[in-house]
């Protein structure tokens, strides 16, 4: 199935060239359309040509109006104000375009792929081993998931790669404690997986943190334990593999409830690039990007200093011959571009970090490995934020477990579920119910653009008014019962029908599907998807409200009325899909 242009790039086409044929020396120029409350469409381009030209802008805007053919796409178009072109589309255009989309048999309705595509390495959802999943993991995990569904879907080629905290000085300390202290893994320790065996690590982990904190011959038996772990002990990776291994079935657990899928392949964690290390420290010091101060190998930069005003250097590798998170993220970098081919690096990462991989990216660009041809950016994204408008903790105090956080919205939404549903069984309510409340946070972590904070209310978030993701999956459930209830007649486009005005506004944007995907895949913006989807759920309840669609006047009329429902469930559907949410067909 071939892409479909949309009306506003036939649109665009069509002004484009009445432009240059009024202003030979304008050719190419954008006429800058957009979406009008005055008509379909406004250009505004022709005020700044006019300044160009040293022309009247209405004078020119008439001339160019004269130039517009009318017809199949272009109903009518006049001048506007100081030389707007307000722009008109013909009812059958509109039908004829989402007809065209609902012909694509690929579930796309029509999107194309982006025209230059190339591969994306993404780095996201880089939970710790042997510690809890907390609310502040929730983000990284949600963003860069809708961003892979959206580059994916374009037409880009996507690694996905899970940077999980898996080595340095913690494990030598928690192997250490559990060596000194072998009665706290009590013996059904070694059979539990999942949250249970987690939430064993994690009061070990704290356990563990506590003496190395009090007491300095711990801390020094400790770090000599990560020598033995470096230098590949037998005892010791032993137990730092048992470690890892119960916790990626405790991570499996919870990207399951989140409902997003995590190969294991695509976990290459910090030690993952231990090899590589060494290397990647001696060609930045080959290549004096990197220089010795008082023993640590470190990297300066003009602009970063600390309140002293001295330089704070990005350190590769410690005085005492450790290394930090810098040679890792370093030598990551280096894997990314010469062994996966990226053309991309894409960091979804706290904006707390955002001084490290700014330090970080320029010592690569410094060493060559980052250049015009290959970029890296951090996606970052701010804080969740408790309706008191302060970092989401327990009454305690405590960070918030994310599976506590999750289940609790599996369990407001089943109320809502069971409150509304009419003739869903029990097992239905609670399936539904998982979908409704792992949707409601997804959707409301999305529709807030990625570098700000949010609140996390759940009384709101799984509200059926407003901006929730409850509203667009009711919306979507509300359009399959209507097509189930249809009988005999089925969705048809007629375009030789007339539109009504609320026919016409879900029309056009029901057809500007695509503009707003290719849009939120090359800035990474799942939010500006969301906006979108949310706006085509009102217009359909507005559509919905005004327009009968199985009483409708006539046979046709309810065929066109029944297509224009199944167009944007379609669209509710594939667009939620890239938010990594489920639609349910009956709610």
């Amino acid at each position: 199935m071939a892409s479909v242009t949309s009306l506003s790039d036939s649109v665009q086409q069509r002004l484009a060239s009445a432009l240059s044929a009024t202003l030979p020396e304008a050719a190419g120029a954008d006429p800058l359309l957009r979406r009008s409350d005055r008509a379909d469409f406004q250009a505004n381009g022709i005020l700044a040509l006019a300044k160009k030209a040293k022309a009247n802008p209405r004078e020119l805007a008439a001339r160019v109006v004269s130039q517009v053919a009318t017809g199949d796409v272009i109903a009518d178009v006049e001048v506007s104000g100081p030389g707007f072109l307000n722009v008109t589309v013909a009812d059958r255009a509109i039908t004829g375009n989402l007809a065209a989309r609902y012909a694509d048999d690929t579930g796309r309705l029509g999107v194309p792929f982006a025209a230059d595509p190339g591969t994306t390495v993404i780095d996201y959802a880089q939970p710790n081993v042997a510690k809890e999943m907390h609310v502040g993991h929730l983000r990284s995990a949600v963003i860069g998931d809708s961003v892979v569904q959206l580059l994916e879907f374009t037409g880009e080629s996507v690694v996905r790669r899970h940077h999980i905290g898996d080595w340095g000085t913690q494990f030598g300390m928690l192997i250490q404690y559990l060596d000194e202290h072998p009665h706290e893994l009590d013996h059904k320790d070694a059979q539990v997986t999942g949250e249970e065996a987690m939430s064993n690590l994690d009061r070990l982990y704290k356990a563990a943190r506590r003496l190395f904190d009090s007491d300095e011959e711990f801390k020094t038996r400790a770090r000599r334990r990560v020598v033995d772990l470096q230098a590949g002990d037998e005892h010791t990776l032993a137990m730092w593999q048992r470690f890892v291994d119960e916790s990626k079935i405790y991570f499996f657990s919870v990207f399951e409830k989140l409902d997003m899928e995590i190969r294991d392949a695509d976990i290459v964690g910090e030690s993952g690039y231990n090899d590589m290390l060494a290397e990647t420290c001696r060609l930045l010091e080959e290549k004096g990007v990197a220089v010795r101060s008082e023993g640590a190998l470190c990297v300066f930069f003009d602009d970063v200093k600390g309140p002293d005003g001295k330089p704070v250097p990005l350190i590769v590798q410690k005085s005492d011959g450790g290394y930090g998170y810098a040679a890792t993220d370093l030598s990551a970098i280096r894997d990314r571009v010469f062994n996966l081919k990226a053309d991309t690096l894409l960091y979804v990462v706290d904006a707390r970090q955002s001084l490290h991989f700014k330090m970080v990216f320029e010592t690569a660009r410094r060493a060559g490995w980052l250049n015009e041809d290959v970029k890296a950016l951090q996606l970052a994204f701010g804080t969740v934020l408790g309706k008191d408008g302060k970092p989401f903790k327990t009454r305690e105090g405590e960070t918030v477990r994310l599976v506590d956080l999750l289940d609790e919205a599996i369990e407001r939404a089943s109320a809502v579920v069971r409150e509304k549903a009419q003739d869903l069984s029990e097992e239905e309510i609670a399936e539904r119910g998982a979908q409704v409340g792992i949707g409601a946070v997804k959707y409301a972590d999305l529709s807030t653009s990625a570098n700000r904070d949010y609140k996390f209310d759940l009384d709101q978030m799984v509200s059926l008014n407003g901006d929730t993701s409850v509203y667009l999956q009711y919306a979507y459930a509300r359009i399959r019962s209507i097509l189930r209830k249809a009988g005999e007649a089925h969705p048809v486009a007629h375009p030789e029908l007339a539109l009504t005005d609320a026919e016409r506004a879900l029309g056009l944007h029901a057809d500007a599907f695509a503009e707003t995907v290719a849009e939120a895949a090359a800035e990474y913006a799942p939010h500006k998807l969301t906006a979108y989807l949310y706006q085509l759920a009102s217009l359909y309840t507005s559509f919905y409200d005004k327009c009968p669609v199985l009483k409708a006047e006539s046979p046709e009329q309810v065929e066109n009325r029944l297509f224009l429902c199944d167009v944007t469930a379609r669209t509710l559907h594939r667009g939620m899909a890239l938010l990594g949410i489920r639609t349910p067909e009956k709610l």
